[in-house]
């Protein structure tokens, strides 16, 4: 397990998934994690997310990726989720992802002690050089999260999400180890 100041990141069971079967049916969450995608991320029925889990999460290889189940350490409540996947070992490169599905857990630097704990591991662990993410310019909250662990804004993909009847950037943000303190 991988520990930080405030949370643990642990294997996701098949238990951890009604959990996530309830954020992804969650407008509010979807809206932040999805943008113009809620009705994809609303409509994935509980046993879609049982076969996923069956098929790619009991046996996991570090190296090709993987999902955590993120628990407060406090009072062992399972909050979110996050991940690391499109390893490239040859250029040392990952992609990540993050979603606090609680929502009293918003706001209050969990977020930033699960990016700090995941980049530990993928920079220190598994010696990987340059992580990424993508998220839309409408999560202000999001990109500030990443912003404070030391990601910077890379490129966007202009107006290429549709949210509410406006258009918004998809961010790409990128950290070196090099950068990273």
């Amino acid at each position: 397990m991988l520990k930080g100041k405030r949370i643990e990141l642990r294997p996701v069971t098949k238990s951890d998934l009604v959990n996530q079967y309830k954020w992804r049916n969650d407008e509010e969450f979807a809206y932040l994690a999805s943008g113009s995608n809620f009705y994809l991320y609303n409509n994935t029925p509980l046993e879609t997310l049982e076969a996923f889990y069956e098929k790619n999460l009991t046996s996991v290889n570090e190296q090709d990726g993987c999902v955590f189940s993120v628990y407060t350490l406090e009072d062992c409540k399972h909050i979110g989720k996050c991940d690391y996947r499109d390893v490239n070992m040859v250029t040392r490169t990952a992609t990540i992802g993050l979603s606090i599905g609680e929502k009293d857990y918003w706001n209050k630097g969990y977020g930033t002690d699960i990016l700090k704990v995941l980049i530990r591991h993928l920079f220190y662990n598994l010696n990987l050089r340059r992580i990424q993410l993508d998220t839309w310019s409408g999560n202000e909250r999001a990109i500030r999260a990443y912003q404070k662990c030391g990601f910077r804004i890379e490129g966007r993909l202009k107006e290429n999400e549709y949210v509410d009847g406006h258009y918004y950037d998809t961010v790409i943000m990128g950290l070196l180890r090099s950068e990273y303190s």
